[in-house]
């Protein structure tokens, strides 16, 4: 299994949402997730999806900052 979280510090919270990026990552493992736009979790069933997943991290914070 995998477990997520992601934290978004409160001056980004307007664009970068926790729940949507942990989301955006766990789709890719799995899974699904959410909470608040600073803090969620996740979870999944695939880890091997995971290098994959979390290298796409950045490429999708780029895209909304």
């Amino acid at each position: 299994k995998v477990t997520l979280i992601a934290g978004v510090t409160a001056d980004l919270t307007s664009r970068v949402k926790a729940g949507e990026l942990v989301n955006h990552v766990a789709r890719q493992v799995g899974g699904k997730g959410g909470g608040r736009p600073d803090m969620a979790q996740a979870g999944g069933t695939d880890p091997a999806g995971l290098p994959a997943a979390l290298a796409s991290v950045t490429a999708w914070v780029e895209q909304r900052l």
